[in-house]
């Protein structure tokens, strides 16, 4: 598992992630994870709290697995493949229901609909994990990190595009957390 000094890389810790690993608290390194998640394709729901669903494609096994190994205390079960649409297999977890997330779920989501709270503080890790944003996230780089991106359409879907200038900045950040699968991703 990462230290806690390894998640921020040097860098000043954000006033908004909880310190150590008390019972019933996050680590910072669990916390910026749960976050990265929530920024791309990771799913919450709650009742009376919340869980974390995690959920990509079977191909995606390691880094599934990798996210599991870093929230094991989180679960009670491990990752599972599972038929999807159109004959897609996922691969998947989720969270137990715990007040710890309850937070993160209210920052995150309005009604039934995820937002980006316009107090997120973004670390390495945090970026490393999932980065799927809007407007909002371009100038949370700017500001916290210097890197530069603009947004984009893929086809139906807005995509976050870091610009030229910023590539060297923006995996400086990241890849001391990037997972070896996902090296192909950068420049």
């Amino acid at each position: 598992m990462l230290s806690t000094e390894s998640a921020y890389n040097g860098e000043p810790r954000p006033l908004t992630t909880s310190e150590g690993n008390t019972v019933g608290s996050l680590t910072e390194a669990q916390r910026s994870i749960v976050i990265g998640c929530l920024l791309g394709d990771g799913t919450m729901r709650c009742k009376a709290n919340a869980l974390l669903e995690v959920n990509h494609a079977f191909t995606q096994r390691d880094y599934v697995d990798w996210k599991f190994h870093q929230l094991i205390e989180l679960c009670r079960t491990p990752p599972k493949a599972r038929k999807g649409n159109g004959g897609r297999i996922a691969y998947r977890f989720t969270t137990l229901s715990l007040p710890q997330l309850t937070s993160l779920y209210r920052a995150f989501y309005q009604g039934r609909h995820k937002v980006i709270p316009g107090s997120l503080t973004l670390t390495p890790l945090t970026l490393a994990v999932d980065l799927d944003s809007q407007a909002r996230l371009i100038e949370m780089l700017r500001k916290q990190w210097g890197v530069v991106s603009t947004l984009n359409r893929d086809k139906q879907y807005s995509r976050m595009r870091v610009a030229v200038s910023s590539v060297g900045r923006f995996r400086e950040v990241i890849e001391p957390h990037l997972l070896e699968q996902f090296n192909y991703k950068l420049p």
